[in-house]
């Protein structure tokens, strides 16, 4: 049996990169004042936040049903003869309900995960699955892994503006006003399911250091006894430079020396709700072999 590997974009992995890797990533609409862009297609970082900052109406959406089942379509006439589907995790999106009721029209040709991840930990399960299909197994024995294994990771974010949250209903306008003149940060989480707070600091250097240790925490606890060769350490952020983003990966590397440790940008479905200027960290186990 010859298996493709499916995603989309909230993993990080952009069509190029897909091609590269030898998978398939569908990009996710975005809708600015009515228009459909595509991540990693015809819309850019820089264009989302430059729209998300400056007064646009920006919307995230899941992929049409049309563009899901058309990808699943092309690979099967490429040659493939089942498909891993890994969206974005369920508590963050419908896409997963969405694709597992289209999916019933396929004979069990395609399977779809329900991977409860995003960003970092996402992309890591994709290319496990990659590794595991060039190994033999079965779509439908490749989704039973990625969902045995789905919790063995978690995500923090320090949000940089409050702004956001407000417009999504996450914090009232009143905690929104006094935080900005507090210069309290929310540090967020995700642990498979949803964005839940975490903690609050004063400030993002508080922020990341919160991040660090709750990260840490989780090396002791959760993943206690875990090889840190094992240990995929992501650094994150939304909208950043390219200085930041190299002082807050070093950062990570600096702490956690013996871990994997490397930059990918916030998903726009992440970063939406986090505006520009968050940075965030994930932690995830990698299979022993």
């Amino acid at each position: 049996m010859k298996t493709a590997i499916m995603t989309d974009s909230n993993s990080g992995i952009m069509k190029s990169e897909a091609k590269e890797l030898g998978i398939f990533s569908l990009p996710m609409p975005v809708i600015i004042d009515g228009v459909t862009c595509y991540e990693g297609v015809d819309l850019t970082q820089e264009k989302f936040y430059a729209s998300l900052t400056g007064g646009r109406d920006v919307t995230t959406s899941q992929p049409s049903p049309g563009d899901v089942m058309g990808m699943w379509d092309e690979i099967l006439k490429e040659g493939y003869d089942e498909i891993v589907h890994i969206p974005m995790s369920s508590g963050l999106s419908n896409s997963y309900a969405s694709a597992a009721a289209l999916a019933a029209d396929y004979d069990g040709k395609v399977q779809v995960a329900d991977n409860h991840r995003i960003s970092v930990t996402l992309r890591e399960s994709v290319l496990e699955a990659k590794a595991l299909a060039d190994r033999g197994l079965s779509a439908r024995e490749i989704r039973e892994e990625l969902e045995k294994r789905a919790y063995e990771a978690s995500i923090y974010i320090t949000v940089d503006t409050l702004e956001f949250l407000k417009k999504g209903g996450r914090i009232t306008p009143t905690a929104a006003a006094l935080g900005a003149v507090l210069n309290i940060k929310p540090v967020l989480t995700i642990q498979g399911e949803r964005l839940d707070a975490f903690a609050k600091v004063r400030g993002m250097k508080k922020g990341r250091h919160k991040m660090l240790e709750a990260v840490k925490q989780d090396l002791e606890s959760r993943f206690k006894g875990v090889e840190m060769s094992r240990v995929v350490i992501g650094a994150a952020g939304s909208g950043l430079g390219r200085e930041e983003e190299r002082e807050w990966t070093d950062m990570l590397k600096e702490t956690f020396p013996e871990a994997c440790v490397y930059y990918n940008p916030l998903s726009f479905s992440i970063g939406s709700h986090t505006g520009p200027g968050a940075v965030g960290t994930a932690i995830c186990i990698r299979r022993e072999e």
